[in-house]
């Protein structure tokens, strides 16, 4: 059995994996610190509306959906050191670009846009690659621990980056966060040239299309990952969802004013933070199965959290709602990446991931669409109890998988 023992007694992790984590927390914290930023700054130097900031938001998002599989697909055949150093190094330039155009008078929403594509590029290559290279870096005694890192990393760039940026900002001018993002970019290139990546087998000449056909068939065929792809699916349209529905929610029926709904946006990030540094435990405490289950359920509870504020209207239980939001599904990243990672060919670990970030990410939008429609058309009682539903129906389907089932991890299959 996958004991208390054997988390217990892990071999440390190796000073290779630990220059990926201490990259892995600058990049993050780049991005975190820039996304917040550049809406900030295009509504202080160019009176940008809603209707700009969201196009900004999209094109943001877009290189998650037009480039994980092709950046997944360069993980499994190229150095993913190299990789993620190029991407990084493509935010940092970036950065430098659009300092150039504040400084000189020149920055416009299209340059934001532009700019914001290719910043976000290097948190597409971070997100296929990393999770690629740990098992090759790490025991799989120690793969969780090792996630947790990862993910704790990016929970607290989630949490610190926003409001950095607001301070930046407002003490020093629109340039500072980007000087800083720009440096963070650095010096997350500078942790990957030091680190000694493992060397593969050259993969035989075969067309694009068939490798990632390839990946997407092992994810369909796999008992383990198919569910947790659909319940993937699931929880982020009910997330977008209840995005869509909250600040105006917050606003007008719980009485909060900005200040308040941003505490309550924030102990998102503070679960997210309090769930990473949890996991072990929970990992060490419970089969398997049952720990990657806590995520789903938490997310129930966390709705059920929300919708009682129709009949208590408090910010509280807001923003506990919010705080159990990040606190659970962050056990199921770290536990699910995990055994991913495990069941999966080291050799298709980055197509299989980038199937995975591209499924999320396409139903993001959707979410936010239904929850846009709904929102429109029925009283906001309704909004919050669909989304209700759909974080029900996230957990019926990984609970009626064969994960639940697993006592352990299961052994990692050869390269």
């Amino acid at each position: 059995m996958w004991g208390i023992e054997r988390f217990v007694m892990s071999p440390p992790l190796s000073a290779s994996f630990q220059r990926l984590a201490w990259s892995n927390l600058l990049a993050q914290s780049a991005e975190q610190l820039s996304l917040a930023a550049v809406p900030i700054v295009a509504v202080l130097l160019l009176q940008a509306g809603p209707g700009e900031i969201g196009l900004l938001a999209s094109i943001q998002s877009l290189p998650f959906l037009l480039l994980s599989m092709p950046l997944g697909l360069l993980a499994d055949r190229t150095s993913r050191t190299r990789l993620m150093a190029l991407a990084e190094s493509l935010r940092a330039a970036s950065f430098l670009l659009l300092l150039g155009l504040i400084v000189t008078g020149h920055v416009s929403i299209v340059a934001l846009a532009v700019i914001g594509f290719l910043a976000a590029v290097g948190t597409v290559a971070f997100s296929v690659a990393a999770p690629s290279l740990v098992p090759a870096l790490v025991q799989v005694d120690g793969l969780a621990r090792a996630n947790g890192r990862l993910e704790l990393a990016r929970s607290a760039a989630f949490a610190a980056g926003p409001a950095l940026a607001g301070a930046l900002i407002a003490w020093t001018g629109a340039s500072a966060a980007f000087v800083l993002s720009g440096m963070l970019s650095v010096l997350a290139v500078l942790c990957l040239r030091g680190m000694a990546e493992p060397h593969r087998a050259a993969m035989p000449a075969r067309h694009p299309l068939l490798e990632l056909q390839d990946g997407a068939k092992w994810v369909w065929k796999s008992d383990l990952l198919r569910p947790i792809v659909f319940c993937s699916i699931a929880w982020n349209i009910s997330w977008f969802m209840l995005q869509a529905a909250y600040v105006p929610y917050a606003i007008h029926d719980l009485g909060l004013d900005a200040s308040g709904v941003g505490v309550t946006l924030a102990c998102y990030g503070v679960g997210m933070i309090v769930g990473a540094l949890l996991t072990p435990r929970v990992v060490r405490a419970l089969p398997f199965g049952q720990a990657i289950l806590l995520g789903p359920y938490f997310s129930v509870l966390a709705a059920f959290t929300m919708a009682l504020t129709l009949f208590w209207p408090h910010g509280w239980l807001a923003a506990l709602s919010y705080f159990l939001f990040g606190a659970g599904p962050i056990i199921w990243t770290i536990t699910s990446t995990t055994l991913r990672q495990t069941v999966t060919p080291r050799a298709m670990i980055g197509r299989v991931t980038s199937i995975n970030i591209v499924v999320s990410t396409g139903a993001r939008p959707l979410g936010a669409a239904l929850g846009g429609v709904v929102g429109v058309s029925f009283p906001v009682s309704v909004s919050l109890w669909c989304v209700v539903l759909g974080f029900g129906l996230q957990a019926i389907i990984i609970s009626a998988s064969k994960v639940r089932t697993l006592k352990r991890l299961p052994d990692p299959l050869p390269d």
